[in-house]
């Protein structure tokens, strides 16, 4: 039975990127959406924005101190919203009876938790948090199937990979014909730097990316390849699909999303202008399609297309995260919680960019990463890995 309008949003990161182009979307079809739960960390005067515009039920921030002073904006401003703080909260928001579907924007490990809430309440999810898969994979799957929550990829790549396979493919993969899942990169600023110059970059230069508008620390993930490496790893959980059948492909241009390869010598691709409200409303939609506010693609206009292997000496963080997925267990979970702490090291001046995988490396190499098999576990690694990383980051100094 069809799920009745307007259907009520619970937004996890609403003050970032994806959070604005999400409400982009949901302002444009009023009569099919509805704010129910706008969530952030600490940006307070965004969400009273925010909450000032859309009038959701609730907000929640994550840090103490915001709350009290958004509560305090929200009521200068007559703003009928009720403020709720910390984690607890944002899982509360994400299983509420009343939401129809979450959007999970937030960045890093912080977004696992209410996701996982989001799914074993077997919400309409929509996964921009790449995080959660890369942490606790095979938890967060078995959750989906055990849940019967309806997951859908709103990362432009992951989005392009769900339209170009066959449908529900992970429970059929045999009847698929799927070869290869061709995952595309723009390849950063850095594609073409030289070598001895990435010892010297900047953040301000790591974070001007060449096609897409995005945070600081996505965009340094963008710098090193990272994010395309546990893009690699969130496409294996998603699809099913096994490392060796993951490669990923260097497209400048930024209009080819991504591709599936079949056996029959088919390529089945999707394109569009680098617009995250496209697979926004993809996935908000679908099987429908609505307007979402993106230009049309105008092929005449962007006239070349070009593909390049990437340079894994160049990238050292996208064959750390090759490894990790290969090692499987809690490595995975060990890289993301060292990747996020070595970012927010060379943001602050305290690592050079080069420095991001040594750090990662190092602390991949040290022993004891048992399998994580619930929430908590996986925290566990989380939290070790975080410790290992700085220790790394204290003995390199600002080299």
């Amino acid at each position: 039975m069809p799920m009745a309008f307007p259907r009520q949003i619970t937004l996890l990161g609403a003050t970032g990127s994806i959070g604005a182009s999400t409400l982009d979307v949901i302002s444009r079809h009023p009569e099919r959406y509805s704010v129910f739960a706008l969530a952030a960390h600490r940006a307070v005067d965004r969400l009273a924005e925010l909450c000032l515009r859309f009038s959701p039920r609730y907000a929640v921030m994550l840090d103490m101190g915001a709350a009290k002073a958004l509560r305090g904006l929200l009521q200068a401003g007559h703003c009928a919203t009720t403020v709720l703080e910390g984690e607890q909260a944002l899982r509360e928001v994400a299983s509420a009876p009343e939401t129809d579907v979450v959007v999970a924007a937030i960045v890093g490990a912080a977004g696992l938790a209410p996701t996982l809430a989001a799914v074993t309440a077997g919400k309409k999810v929509l996964l921009a948090n790449k995080e959660a898969l890369v942490m606790s994979g095979q938890l967060f799957m078995d959750a989906v199937d055990a849940s019967g929550c309806c997951l859908y990829p709103i990362d432009s790549e992951h989005n392009a990979i769900f339209q170009s396979l066959p449908k529900d493919f992970r429970r059929h993969q045999k009847a698929g014909g799927v070869r290869r899942i061709l995952l595309t990169a723009s390849g950063g600023p850095f594609r073409n730097t030289l070598p001895e110059r990435l010892e010297t970059v900047t953040p301000e230069e790591a974070c001007a990316h060449p096609v897409w508008s995005m945070g600081r620390k996505i965009s340094v993930d963008s710098a090193t390849m990272m994010n395309k490496g546990v893009e690699v790893i969130e496409a294996h959980w998603l699809f099913g699909v096994p490392s060796p059948r993951i490669e990923v492909v260097i497209h400048p241009q930024g209009i080819v999303h991504s591709m599936v390869d079949y056996i029959d010598g088919s390529v089945l691709a999707q394109l569009g202008n680098p617009d995250m409200r496209i697979p926004i409303a993809n996935a908000l939609a679908w099987p429908e399609r609505i307007e979402s506010g993106a230009n049309a693609l105008d092929l005449f206009d962007v006239a070349t297309l070009s593909f390049e292997r990437p340079d894994f000496g160049r990238f050292p963080c996208l064959s750390l995260a090759y490894r990790a997925l290969e090692a499987g267990g809690s490595i995975p979970a060990a890289l993301n919680a060292a990747n996020e702490e070595a970012v927010a090291a060379f943001l602050d001046g305290r690592i050079g960019f080069c420095r991001i995988a040594d750090v990662i490396a190092a602390t991949l190499e040290r022993k004891g990463w048992a399998d994580a098999k619930t929430l908590e576990e996986v925290l566990e690694v989380d939290a070790r890995a975080r410790g290992l990383a700085r220790e790394e980051i204290r003995k390199r100094g600002a080299a």
